[in-house]
């Protein structure tokens, strides 16, 4: 398979064909290898559905018309465990469905209560961990739950400073990590009938971050900066607190995930980031696996999104920047690769934009990634621009498909997307970097991407906007008070305008990191000052480009109060503002109708304001 050629000439792409469902998407395979799952939209909602490997036969499982299926996964051989929640509040439950009856079954019926899976328990049929916060909204306790009876059982009761369980092999925890929002902890025990202690203790600053543990369930492997910048990853003697071995450390960037064989028993690659997806084989088999994949599948990223229990028959996805890519079964025994489907057939390569990675200096010397996704068509000179803020803002730009960054190039504009101080892979330094920097560096580092721009030529400096969601949302914000002379539009989705009044709304299990999100961002009390300089809703006065402010009613981690505020502050300067709010989203717009919508009004406004 070989990439197509990028055409010289643009087709206007409807808006719909990038943010419609995927025509089939999150494929997995049964324990047995029998059955191959996937979603498909059923009523523009995405539901879960079967099929017999061998066979053409297809069979919907769920008829869900209110909220796309989350995530899933199998049980066992006739069962799958789906996770859904209501309108956005992201208080997941869990329901099973029987593939041979379809009956359904909802697993933990309480409302106001997210879920979250602690382990699946492969080697327990009916079975697996979960945590809710069901007794107390601020902390997750651990429970058995049976999947085919409906009945789960308390097993470990959280004591108020746990916020992350860890299983052995066998499926007993027998680790915990804990916070009191400045300092973490591990705790260990040799087994279940021992007390939990305390064998570690850090500043958040110092990570060790534990992956799992060693097949004979007496060391953990982590990912671990303590004594370095980069996250490396480690063995450690829990009982003894010691770093034992390094199996892989990069100097430039943190190490990203540890995977293993459960059927042999070894561990199979390690992966990190540079401006693309990395690995380092620690197994040759694995490494075969890969090379095979490779030369079949050409110039594409892999990776294996499900595996049967005999490890013989594999789930195989491909992307790229210009593709959604497709699914495949790769048969070991057979040695033999099979497509199953695309993801998104109706989107053509050879008509998507490249991203590719760039560099430049922040004002104060610190060097800053990103992609500039140039449009089809076009001279890379005086073009309009969308500077396409990440949210997090402890989190990344990553290369791969961005329906809104092909969607925009694909309307005229040039897309920048800066992984600014305190986006994460770059190692410690770079994001301590970021702390109490909110509107401050972290923004100069995104108007030093336009001045980047601008200097290279390919911007027309009259007509550079600001767009993005979450933390994105925010640097929208700030950009448009803090630097008002250098955006001619912003699009703010579900962002954050006021820090005091987002810092007591966020969601209660969030609470127990509240200290560390004061050291980061700022205290409200002992850095007031600090907060009042940083919010935008205090200085919406400076604001003289056009604002367009979208936002989920149900958002439980930026409220609706963040956007209420920001547009009555402008509405009482007698600024209309135009604003999108959707009584059944949270943060983000996850519904397809409610994308249309966003998406055909973002389209309209930056038109209007930019004329590409």
């Amino acid at each position: 398979m070989k990439k197509n050629k990028i055409p010289s000439e643009n087709r206007t792409i409807p808006m719909r064909d990038f943010f419609k469902n995927s025509e089939r998407s999150h494929y997995k395979i049964s324990n047995d290898g029998k059955y191959i799952s996937f979603l498909a939209p059923f009523k523009s909602r995405m539901n879960l559905f079967v099929q017999e490997r061998g066979t053409d036969a297809v069979k919907r499982l769920t008829e869900i018309i209110d909220r796309d299926i989350a995530n899933y996964f199998w049980g066992d051989k006739n069962t799958v465990l789906f996770l859904k929640d209501n309108a956005g509040d992201e208080n997941y439950h869990y329901y099973s469905v029987n593939i041979n009856d379809g009956a359904i079954k909802e697993l933990t019926p309480y409302p106001g209560v997210r879920v979250n899976l602690v382990d699946e328990l492969e080697d327990i049929e009916g079975e697996i961990l979960i945590e809710m916060n069901k007794r107390n909204p601020e902390i997750f306790d651990v429970y058995r739950l049976n999947y085919i009876s409906g009945e789960h059982v308390l097993i470990e009761e959280n004591p108020g400073n746990i916020s992350r369980w860890i299983t052995d092999h066998s499926g007993n925890i027998r680790a915990a990590v804990t916070t009191d929002g400045v300092n973490s902890s591990i705790l260990y025990r040799n087994s279940i009938k021992e007390n939990f202690e305390i064998k570690l203790t850090t500043d958040f600053r110092d990570s060790l971050v534990p992956l799992f543990f060693t097949f004979d369930n007496k060391m953990i492997y982590a990912l671990s900066n303590i004594g370095r910048n980069t996250s490396a990853v480690v063995k450690y003697d829990i009982e003894n607190a010691s770093e034992t071995e390094v199996l892989y450390e990069n100097p430039d960037v943190d190490a990203s995930s540890l995977f293993y064989s459960r059927k042999r028993k070894v561990l199979t690659a390690v992966s990190y980031y540079t401006w693309k997806l990395q690995r380092v084989f620690l197994d040759d088999e694995m490494k075969e696996i890969f090379e095979k994949l490779s030369s079949e599948l050409g110039n594409y990223e892999i990776s294996i999104s499900g595996k049967d229990d005999e490890e013989n028959t594999f789930i195989i996805r491909t992307y790229s920047d210009r593709s959604l890519g497709a699914y495949y079964i790769y048969d070991k025994i057979e040695n033999k690769l099979e497509k199953i489907a695309d993801d998104s057939p109706w989107l053509k390569e050879s008509e998507m934009a490249e991203m590719k990675p760039v560099y430049f200096s922040a004002r104060d010397g610190l060097t800053l990634n990103g992609y500039l996704t140039l449009p089809i068509g076009k001279e890379p000179k005086n073009l309009p621009v969308v500077m396409n803020i990440h949210g997090g803002p402890w989190a990344r730009d990553y290369w791969g498909f961005n329906p809104e960054v092909q969607f925009l190039a694909n309307r005229g504009y040039a897309v920048l997307q800066i992984n600014y101080r305190g986006s994460l892979g770059y190692g410690r330094k770079f994001w301590e970097a970021s702390f109490k920097q909110w509107g401050k560096k972290m923004q100069d580092d995104i108007t030093d991407g336009v001045n980047w721009l601008i200097e290279q030529g390919i911007a027309d400096k009259k007509r550079i906007a600001i767009y993005g969601g979450s933390y994105g949302g925010y640097a929208v914000l700030a950009g448009l008070t803090f630097t008002p002379d250098v955006y001619a539009a912003g699009v703010d989705y579900v962002g954050v305008s006021n820090l005091f009044t987002f810092m007591k709304s966020i969601p209660s299990y969030w609470k127990p990191y509240l200290e560390m999100l004061y050291a980061m961002v700022g205290d409200p009390e002992k850095d007031k000052e600090l907060l009042e300089e940083a919010s935008p809703v205090f200085h919406v006065n400076k604001i003289k480009a056009p604002l367009f402010i979208a936002q989920g009613r149900m958002d439980p981690r930026v409220n609706v109060n963040e956007s209420d505020q920001m547009v009555e502050a402008l509405k009482n300067m007698g600024i209309d503002v135009p604003y999108m709010v959707k009584d059944n989203e949270g943060h983000g717009f996850h519904n397809e109708e409610n994308r249309f919508d966003f998406y055909e009004s973002m389209e309209k406004f930056l038109e209007k304001h930019l004329k590409p």
